[in-house]
C-alpha cells in the first residue's frame, strides 16, 4: 500500500504564473507615485500596508488594490490627483482579467499522477478570481477536489486531507511558498514538496526547513513523480 494517497497543490506560481502581475503592477504603481516618493520608499510603504491589511482583507487583488489605494493616500496625502486613483483601480481590475499561462511541465505531471492518487487544489485568496483562473487555466479536470480557503494553517491541512483523503500522514502539500505552502503542511504532520518559482511575494518569505524529514524540493514539478516514489515513510 502506498504512504501517499493524497496530493494537493497550491495554484497560483505553482500551476500557473501569477506573481509577475503584481510585480509589473508594482512598477506602475511606483511611476504613478514618483513626484511624491522614490520606487524604493513606495514599494516599502505598499509592503508596509499589505502587512497591515492582510487581516482586514485576506488574499488577493482586492486587497492588494486597496492597499495600493492607501498607500497612495498615505504618500500623497490631499494632493493626490483623481486621476492617480482611477489609474490604481484601473491597475487593480487589469489584474483580475490577466490571461492564464500554465507553468511548463504541469500538465503533464498531473497525467502522470492522476489515476494513482487523489489530487486536490488548495489555494487562498479572493474567491471569485481563483475559480477564474481554475476555469481559465483547464486543469480542473485533472482534480478530484478543489478548496479555496481564507489562510493556510495546519489546521486548515488537516481539514482537508480528513476530507479528501486518508489524513495528513499520507497526504503531500506541493508549492512554491514556504510560509504557506510548506511550514503549515509539515506541522500537520504531512509530507511537503517545495517547487520553488523565480519571483515570489514578501510576505511569503520563510526559512527553509532543510533537514525535515517529511520535506522534499523539487527544482520543477516535473520531479514530482519521482520524488513521490521516494517518500516513504521509514
Amino acid at each position: 500500500m502506498r504512504s501517499i494517497t493524497t496530493i494537493a497543490f497550491d495554484a497560483d506560481d505553482t500551476l500557473w504564473h501569477n506573481e509577475r502581475f503584481f510585480h509589473d503592477s508594482q512598477r506602475r504603481f511606483a511611476e504613478l507615485l514618483d513626484a511624491f516618493a522614490s520606487a524604493e520608499m513606495v514599494q516599502q510603504a505598499l509592503i508596509a500596508t499589505e502587512r497591515r491589511n492582510i487581516g482586514f482583507y485576506g488574499f488577493g487583488v482586492k486587497g492588494f488594490t486597496l492597499s495600493m489605494l492607501e498607500t497612495a493616500s498615505t504618500l500623497a496625502g490631499d494632493d493626490l490627483p483623481p486621476s492617480t486613483v482611477r489609474e490604481i483601480l484601473s491597475l487593480g481590475k487589469s489584474m483580475l482579467e490577466y490571461p492564464i499561462e500554465i507553468l511548463p511541465g504541469v500538465i503533464d505531471t498531473l497525467e502522470t499522477l492522476k489515476d494513482n492518487f487523489t489530487l486536490v487544489v488548495i489555494t487562498k485568496g479572493d474567491l471569485f478570481d481563483q475559480e477564474r483562473k481554475l476555469i481559465q487555466s483547464g486543469l480542473a479536470d485533472h482534480f478530484n477536489h478543489v478548496e479555496i480557503v481564507s489562510d493556510k494553517t495546519a489546521d486548515t491541512y488537516r481539514r482537508i486531507f480528513d476530507r479528501h483523503g486518508h489524513g495528513t500522514t499520507r497526504a503531500a502539500m506541493v508549492g512554491n511558498s514556504l510560509k504557506s505552502d510548506i511550514l503549515p503542511a509539515l506541522e500537520a504532520g504531512s509530507w511537503a514538496v517545495h517547487v520553488p518559482h523565480e519571483l515570489s511575494w514578501a510576505l511569503e518569505h520563510a526559512e527553509e526547513p532543510a533537514g525535515h524529514p517529511r520535506y522534499r524540493r523539487a527544482e520543477t514539478v516535473r520531479a514530482l513523480p519521482t520524488l513521490l516514489a521516494e517518500m516513504k515513510d521509514g
